[in-house]
């Protein structure tokens, strides 16, 4: 369990293909100081297993079922990751319940700069839309964020619009992300679970 507050930028430093998955190698000073192998950790909002750790660096296994539904797909040497390990029962709990399970992949619509913060518009799969409402949050690429705006484009996709401020802008991946550039979204579980109580209800 996370909560969506990123405690460093990490940096891919080895892929190592395999049949169907690969063992992705990360750089992180900060978050490899007290993790043992087994723990889980977010590398860009998707929770994966620490395997090995040395040298201010981790790896872990990345299945197929991973690469499917993550941008994880297409990683590269030399990228940046927005890193978070699993919280402890005394962690601040600063964003909200994520817990790591990457619901689909969205896209960076527009980025819109402002002299104090950044306004970012992001499209959603529609299959999440009705799992966001105004002021509630969702995760992008591991990041706790509040929904500012909910909407559709001419072309009928869902989309969210979010205020970055400056600290994230500085300390995420989302500070760099290009309009375009893939994202992982994790829409709130309060909401699944709702969801599903319902349907339990109605049946």
């Amino acid at each position: 369990m996370f909560t969506g507050i990123v405690e460093e930028l990490g940096r891919v430093v080895a892929i190592e293909p395999q049949n169907d998955a690969f063992r992705l190698t990360v750089e992180g000073k900060l978050v490899t100081s007290d993790l043992k192998r087994g723990d889980s950790i977010a590398v860009s909002g998707a929770c994966l297993t620490a395997v090995e750790i040395a040298d201010g660096s981790f790896t872990a296994d990345v299945m197929q079922e991973t690469l499917d539904k993550t941008s994880l797909q297409g990683i590269k040497v030399g990228d940046p990751v927005n890193l978070e390990r699993a919280m402890t029962a005394a962690t601040r709990f600063g964003g909200h319940v994520v817990q790591g399970h990457v619901d689909g992949v969205g896209t960076v619509l527009s980025r819109t700069p402002s002299e104090n913060w950044e306004w970012v518009r992001v499209q959603i799969p529609a299959e999440l839309a009705k799992y966001v409402v105004l002021k509630g949050s969702i995760t992008i690429d591991g990041v706790s964020l509040t929904v500012n705006e909910i909407d559709v484009t001419e072309d009928g996709k869902d989309f969210v619009g979010l205020s970055l401020i400056p600290e994230t802008l500085k300390l995420t991946t989302l500070g760099t992300k290009q309009v375009g550039d893939r994202v992982n979204v994790e829409a709130d579980v309060m909401a699944k679970h709702i969801e599903r109580l319902l349907e339990a209800r109605n049946k």
